[in-house]
């Protein structure tokens, strides 16, 4: 079992228990990235999370857009980015990028 899978499981599970979810995935990344094309993140409504879409800052911004998500039903776009000197500081190597797309379950 993958990774991917363990993750989809949680999320399966989650939504058996009656949490309100959304999962986010990495679908493209430019560079050098922490995380492959497939990386999941699920995120519950009291901001319970398992898995990983890269780290550092942008997991947190992730996690946040999540739960906007989780409350509007509004699935978002969302693509990090930054310089090489500012990199390992939000987590993404070398100026690496990455988009993630982030909806609601359920």
């Amino acid at each position: 079992m993958n990774d991917a899978t363990d993750i989809l499981g949680t999320a399966e599970r989650w939504m058996a228990e009656g949490r309100r979810l959304a999962l986010a995935t990495v679908i493209e990344t430019w560079g050098s990235a922490p995380r492959p094309v497939g990386s999941h993140l699920v995120i519950d409504d009291a901001g319970g999370f398992e898995g990983s879409v890269s780290g550092g800052c942008v997991e947190g911004a992730v996690i946040a857009e999540a739960l906007d998500a989780i409350s509007t039903g509004e699935p978002k776009m969302l693509e990090f980015g930054v310089a090489d000197e500012t990199a390992w500081q939000v987590g993404l190597s070398c100026g690496g990028r990455i988009r993630v797309f982030v909806e609601r379950l359920g």
